[in-house]
């Protein structure tokens, strides 16, 4: 079993959920206080042993590779200035991983854009990354999976239960139990009708796949929205070979939905180091004329 090293990120979104701050900035640059959402993608990927990852980008993607790239500029300002701390944070970031950029041209669905990173994952198993989900907690998500594919030799995905009211926006699996927070998954189904759920556990953000899912992908017709659905081809995994649930830890936040980014912003400005006590302070003060 090959060891995963490869990651994709899908972030070509037009993000119509946050219009109008997304008309010229991509989603997935809104910042989560003093770092952008993809940031902290990134850094799950890499803090689950991951090496290169692949950004399927859209219109504005320039925008998320100058982020990853060096700055000279910009370095040689702060290191004039002694400001050595923000100097060492702007480095990092292109110095994450081997970081590489595809234009995803047509907006097809998640699956046509999983299509386009073939010739870059190409007989490895790869982690995906939805480019919405920002999870953060003490075990990346991401390595979570990877560790139930090195367990159970299967492709995984990050599931965990919805409000049934929610079910019907994202997918339903049929699953059984393995153990702990693992679920064995024989069938899924995106966006299900009203009656139609497998259960209430959806795949939120994260899933782990093997090279087969490629040709799967091929022969997949659009589907829900009129797009080609990773999920349907997932699907097909499930009933064939089967799949692996892992209900993850970590608190997940919807970069493609306002309350979400406001959760986001709330929660990390909380934990911060700088501002965490003050802004706590100025909660507590604005509660008190709710």
């Amino acid at each position: 079993m090959k060891k995963v090293k490869k990651a994709v990120i899908p972030v070509a979104g037009f993000g119509t959920r946050m219009l109008p701050a997304t008309k010229a900035t991509p989603k997935a640059m809104l910042p989560i206080v003093d770092k952008p959402a993809i940031q902290y993608i990134v850094e799950e990927a890499v803090a689950s042993g991951i090496e290169q990852i692949l950004l399927i980008v859209g219109r504005g993607g320039a925008s998320i590779e100058d982020h990853f790239d060096r700055a000279p500029e910009l370095e040689a300002a702060l290191e004039k200035s002694g400001k050595d701390k923000l100097l060492a944070e702007v480095r990092a970031c292109a110095e994450l991983a081997d970081i590489y950029f595809l234009r995803q041209k047509e907006m097809k669905g998640l699956g046509h854009a999983i299509l386009k990173a073939r010739a870059f994952t190409q007989d490895e198993p790869f982690v995906v990354l939805y480019g919405d989900d920002v999870i953060i907690g003490e075990d990346p998500a991401a390595a979570q999976l990877c560790r139930a594919y090195e367990q159970y030799g299967r492709p995984c995905v990050s599931i965990r239960e919805v409000p049934r009211a929610d079910v019907s926006k994202y997918s339903s699996m049929k699953v059984d139990p393995l153990a702990d927070n693992l679920y064995r998954i024989t069938d899924m189904i995106e966006k299900p009708a009203p009656g139609k759920e497998f259960s209430l556990y959806s795949i939120l953000g994260r899933c782990l796949l093997t090279p087969e899912i490629y040709d799967i992908l091929e022969r997949t017709e659009p589907g829900a929205g009129g797009e080609i659905q990773l999920t349907d081809a997932m699907a097909v995994l499930a009933r064939t070979g089967g799949m692996t649930g892992v209900d993850f830890t970590g608190r997940r936040y919807d970069m493609g939905s306002k309350l979400g980014v406001m959760q986001a912003q709330v929660e990390t400005a909380l934990r911060h180091p700088e501002i965490g006590d003050a802004f706590r302070q100025y909660l507590k003060d604005i509660a008190r004329t709710l």
